[in-house]
């Protein structure tokens, strides 16, 4: 009997150390959680530029798992101020990842230009399981390099991905074209990647 007590009463303590605030912002620093909920989901965030040294240096690190969880407040907070961001009169993407507003997490947006009505589509841990051996050439731009577009040749014109959606489904899928080359570019975001990484090596492969 005293030992069925003294189990309930840890239980009823374990409940209280781990309440549901805890539990909703487990996903994100406390940084980073102040920093995500200190506004409703229509205000945009701050895009960090390379400009900046300390962006610059955020911009150049890897993004971390983030773990799908519909019901987590925090989460749903961040997934939709980083669509305002990139659907923002200031930005106007194609896509944003979720580095650039400062957050370390493996978090994209992407325009599905390849299908009707041109949705954006929010992709968690998105990885890019294998690339086509042939490339496709285009301009790109990048919301954390302002006034700057160059054109790339080294895109894979389709890519094979897999990512999480919000509910924790594990999908794979086949991207095509142009928006591939946006998925590309959202996907180096996450790992510290910026496109004039590529632009640099091409005109080193050109020299040699």
């Amino acid at each position: 009997m005293k030992n069925n007590l003294f189990l309930f009463f840890t239980a009823l303590l374990i409940t209280g150390c781990f309440g549901t605030k805890s539990v909703s912002e487990k996903l994100f620093s406390s940084e980073n959680t102040k920093l995500i909920m200190n506004a409703d989901s229509l205000k945009p965030m701050r895009v960090f530029k390379i400009t900046n040294v300390n962006d610059s240096l955020l911009l150049r690190t890897k993004s971390n798992y983030i773990k799908p969880d519909r019901n987590n407040p925090v989460l749903r907070n961040f997934v939709k101020r980083l669509y305002a961001t990139v659907r923002d009169s200031a930005s106007m993407g194609l896509g944003i990842a979720a580095p650039q507003v400062g957050i370390l997490k493996n978090i994209i947006w992407v325009q599905r230009l390849d299908k009707e009505n041109l949705p954006f589509e929010v992709y968690l841990n998105p990885k890019i399981v294998k690339y086509s051996d042939e490339k496709q050439t285009n301009k790109e731009g990048c919301l954390s390099i302002p006034e700057r577009r160059e054109t790339l040749s080294n895109r894979a014109l389709a890519i094979e991905i897999e990512y999480d959606t919000m509910d924790g489904n594990h999908k794979t899928e086949t991207i095509k074209d142009f928006t591939s080359v946006i998925f590309q570019h959202e996907v180096d975001h996450l790992n510290g990647i910026l496109y004039l990484d590529h632009l640099q090596k091409e005109l080193k492969d050109a020299k040699n």
